[in-house]
């Protein structure tokens, strides 16, 4: 008896989360042969338990008060990208911050309308790569599933636990109990300080007798870091608690030991901040909302990703391609290692546009399809209306801030063209075959101690740079070096469509550019040459 041999995909995707559909619907739109592998019974699975109390943070700002989609999509947080206007998150839900069952529905009717190539309930358990330089991965079920390129999607799938002296008797975000009645007169100790963390303590303050929040390193709160993983508002109510001596309490301590005595659990701790001073309190409950990693232990040796940051996270690419493992590529949450609590590749709203810059990555690369560009007559005027559009309206650049730059090239044969939203880093690696290119980034400047006392110098145009809210910024490049910069002044409704302040500077820039291109023979520009 014979068995025939599965078919081989030129690719896999590990996870039907957010960021494997996203970029199936790319890959569904341009005909390329795939079949994303999904562990749960829909898209999505993870969103049916976590967060664990169901408030989503990533806001769903209905009324924006503009009529663009892209533009929209800045304060949409859950959409991912598609051409179907009624799969816009805001036709789900008007809360702003929004059910995670309402994400659950919309993900599986993102995946049904678009058809999305999927297999479910297949959990792997084992993933190699065979002498054939071919991705063999096999189900807990006995099925194999091949490819020529593996994308892994598959996000955070263990909780990453700080190496602590009895930690185990400890209990964790994913299998605690979220009933605050079961947690009714009692002192909680909880690690961490992230918005697990004070998700968990808000459930938990009418009903416990104290919470104390313990980790080594002091507070960071998003309105101030610009990163939208730090504290949120939204969840930090104990505060108030703490600062107005209500039991409750913020420590920056460092766990030394765990045990249990007499039915409560003592805790050592050594004070970061305190000339190390050493304390040990007791508690009823400890809960560890430490955050989250990847776990590689389905990884064969020869395809294993090196690990960073804690080891939470895998090694990649400006590609986001493994390093060490060829063709093997991450999307999603994982892509992070790239810009760990810079911007916003954790999360729907960033890495929905990584995926995007994946999808043209590998049809470049594998494909033939250069990135996608328009061209444009080499004006300074025609090249500064493309911007200011972009500039105004462009999402992509907005949400994923520094990371994504468009880039204008420019040879000595009056040959524009524009291409959009590529990895910054990766233009840094991969210098464009011509001789000078202009990139475009939305940035954030400085970073004030005090986000709400700002020094303004609106008339003073080189301050610019140090604008602590998001502004534009364009840079000229020359032989792949950077030869001058401008930082345009910040603008309070994120409009930039002045003429003295916005248009003219960038017109005077892009014409200086323009000018100062060398007359040499041009150059073959391709994204080819590029990557």
């Amino acid at each position: 008896m014979t068995t025939s041999s599965p078919h081989v995909h030129d690719y896999l995707i590990l996870g039907a989360g957010p960021s494997g559909l996203q970029l199936a619907y790319f890959f569904q739109k341009s005909g390329f042969d795939y079949l994303m592998l999904e562990a749960g019974d829909q898209p999505g699975h993870f969103f049916r338990t976590h967060p664990r109390h169901r408030m989503l943070i990533s806001i769903n700002k209905v009324h924006t008060g503009y009529d663009h989609k892209d533009l929209n999509l800045r304060y949409d947080w859950n959409s991912l990208l598609c051409d179907n206007d009624d799969l816009l998150f805001p036709k789900y839900t008007k809360r702003f911050f929004p059910d995670a069952d309402v994400l659950c529905r919309y993900l599986v009717d993102f995946a049904d309308h678009y058809g999305l190539n999927m297999s479910l309930n297949t959990r792997i358990g084992r993933v190699e790569r065979g002498t054939d330089d071919l991705f063999s991965l096999t189900a807990e079920d006995g099925r194999v599933f091949k490819g020529r390129r593996l994308v892994v999607a598959a996000g955070f799938t263990k909780p990453y636990v700080p190496d602590i002296p009895g930690i185990e008797l400890a209990e964790n975000y994913t299998e605690m109990s979220v009933d605050p009645e079961d947690y009714e007169g009692q002192s909680v100790l909880i690690l961490g300080k992230g918005n697990s963390a004070f998700e968990t303590a808000e459930n938990l303050m009418e009903t416990t007798s104290l919470i104390h929040m313990c980790s080594p390193h002091h507070l960071r709160f998003a309105w101030q870091t610009k990163y939208v993983g730090d504290l949120r508002a939204v969840n930090n109510n104990l505060l108030d608690t703490y600062q107005l001596k209500s039991q409750n309490a913020v420590l920056d301590a460092h766990v030394t030991d765990i045990r249990k005595e007499d039915g409560k659990f003592v805790v050592d701790l050594r004070y970061s901040y305190a000339q190390d001073e050493r304390v040990t309190h007791r508690y009823d409950r400890v809960l560890v909302c430490t955050g989250f990693r990847f776990d590689p232990s389905i990884f064969a040796e020869n395809c294993r990703p090196e690990l960073v940051i804690k080891d939470r996270f895998p090694k990649l690419t400006s590609a986001w391609e493994t390093v060490g493992v060829p063709h093997m590529y991450f999307a999603g949450v994982l892509t992070h290692s790239r810009d760990f609590k810079k911007t916003t590749s954790a999360f729907i709203h960033g890495f929905r546009y990584n995926s995007r810059a994946l999808f043209h990555l590998l049809a470049d690369r594998y494909h033939g399809t250069p990135w996608p560009c328009r061209e444009l007559p080499a004006d300074a005027s025609a090249i500064t209306d493309a911007v200011m559009e972009r500039i105004n309206t462009a999402s992509g650049l907005w949400q994923q801030f520094g990371f994504l730059s468009d880039m204008i090239t420019l040879d000595g044969d009056g040959n524009v063209r524009y291409h959009e939203e590529i990895p910054t880093e990766f233009l840094a690696d991969n210098q464009p075959g011509v001789d000078g290119y202009v990139t475009l980034s939305l940035e954030f400047g400085s970073k004030p101690k005090d986000v709400f006392q700002i020094e303004r110098r609106p008339e003073d145009e080189d301050f610019a740079a140090n604008s602590p809210f998001l502004h534009p910024v364009l840079r000229l490049f020359r032989k792949g070096e950077l030869v001058d910069t401008l930082h345009i002044l910040e603008d309070l409704f994120g409009q930039w469509k002045d003429e003295e302040r916005h248009m003219g500077p960038i017109r005077k820039f892009l014409n200086g550019a323009l000018g100062d291109t060398p007359e040499d023979e041009p150059v073959d520009e391709t994204m080819a040459a590029v990557g």
